[in-house]
């Protein structure tokens, strides 16, 4: 699975789970209160049974309650564990329990709970003895709207009617859960293109930032030397280093970056310094320090070429901090920096200049050791010795077009590769 498909995947499956987790939960209270109104209106149903009847009867003298008594009896025997009737200053006056349930009513009654005098439904649901028991509170009301008492059963929940109810309920679970897997397994397509989308137009963004890169890198090659094969093995040199030291895929692009932009401010430095074919005075050669200050500047104008700041910034520093323009010494140079300074110097002795020929291999590598730990870091110095060879073979006698054909390979894969 690539990138992309990996990342979007992971992403829906969180979505689907938060979801579900979500609708699942909205779904089983929503059920369990359908459950809840369904088994009050079966009980309201039964206790409107003998509501009506008991109105008349309730708030008769006690010598006068045994038809009311006779009525209370009739209902638990045939529906109910208990009812009790109250007046309307809810004091109980008649109850009965049906001797089938004498010990749950007793259990029941040991479990403390109370209705609120409103005038309104209200139901408490227990569970007792392995067995699920309602216990509702209607109110009596007159024909002129006064609440004339209430009465109050407690049920025992047949259980297959409580099954069937359950059952409905999981079924809605089941159909909403299915709805959710399947609107996010639609989803998955459509997101994917529009991702790809979004990565087509950020490939094409960070295509074109790419080549500014490159064609900037070409013009101030061009300034300073010609031709572009210096910034290309610069660029391969640095990037071989840095994988062999393990740097992290973001830096070795900032890297790469860097080593096309190293000396962007040498376009504001003066021909007549840049291209003098004789070593540069002491004045010169402070003007010529310039261009770091220079290149700094100008790649401020642009946040995606500030990736190539340090090495522009830092390239000139040495590791015992005698260079320039900070004179930063040791790991305070960014090691992006400390990489270039090696590979540039080793390309820059090994390259034939206006001003000199090119060194042999071997000389080129003994300089570079003399300078461990003066000016070079002393550890990569190490490093690049190991791994210099095979590459100086690879890059050194190389036509231009295969140098630049191997590092838009190496771009390649760490700009654009699993994006």
């Amino acid at each position: 699975m690539s990138g992309i498909h990996r990342t979007i995947f992971n992403r829906l499956l969180a979505a689907w789970v938060v979801v579900s987790l979500l609708t699942g939960a909205a779904v089983s209270w929503l059920g369990i209160s359908r459950i809840d109104s369904q088994l009050v209106e079966l009980a309201s149903a039964q206790l409107s049974k003998v509501s009506a009847a008991s109105l008349p009867l309730l708030n008769r003298a006690e010598s006068q309650r045994s038809e009311l008594n006779q009525l209370a009896v009739d209902f638990v025997r045939q529906h109910a564990i208990a009812v009790e009737f109250r007046d309307r200053n809810r004091n109980r006056v008649v109850a009965a329990v049906n001797p089938l349930h004498v010990d749950l009513e007793q259990e029941l009654r040991g479990r403390p709970y109370s209705f609120p005098a409103d005038g309104d439904r209200h139901f408490k649901k227990f569970t007792a003895d392995g067995q699920t028991v309602l216990r509702l509170l209607l109110p009596l009301k007159e024909t002129a709207g006064g609440i004339a008492g209430s009465v109050e059963g407690t049920f025992l929940i047949d259980q297959e009617t409580l099954v069937r109810l359950r059952d409905e309920m999981i079924v809605t679970l089941l159909v909403v859960l299915f709805a959710v897997t399947l609107t996010t397994l639609c989803l998955y397509p459509v997101i994917l293109s529009l991702n790809r989308d979004v990565m087509r137009y950020s490939n094409d963004l960070l295509k074109g930032n790419v080549e500014l890169m490159e064609v900037l890198g070409s013009a101030i090659a061009k300034r300073d030397a010609a031709t572009n094969i210096h910034n290309y093995r610069v660029a391969s040199y640095a990037v071989r280093l840095a994988e062999t030291v393990g740097l992290k895929r973001g830096e070795i692009r900032d890297l790469i970056a860097g080593a096309f932009l190293h000396d962007v401010g040498k376009i504001g430095i003066s021909d007549n310094i840049l291209l003098k074919p004789d070593a540069l005075d002491a004045q010169e050669f402070e003007i010529m320090r310039t261009h770091v200050t220079l290149g700094v500047e100008i790649l401020r104008k642009s946040d995606w070429l500030q990736k190539a700041r340090d090495v522009v910034e830092y390239h000139h520093e040495k590791f015992d901090g005698s260079g320039y323009l900070k004179g930063l010494a040791g790991e305070a140079i960014p090691v992006t920096a400390r990489i270039f300074a090696i590979v540039d110097v080793f390309d820059a002795l090994t390259s034939k200049r206006p001003y000199k020929e090119a060194f042999p291999f071997a000389e080129a590598m003994m300089i570079l050791q003399q300078g461990a730990g003066t000016h070079f870091d002393p550890r990569l110095t190490t490093t690049f010795a190991g791994i210099a060879e095979a590459l100086y073979q690879e890059v050194s006698n190389t036509p231009e077009g295969v140098v630049e054909s191997r590092l838009q390979a190496l771009i390649a894969k760490y700009f654009f590769a699993s994006r």
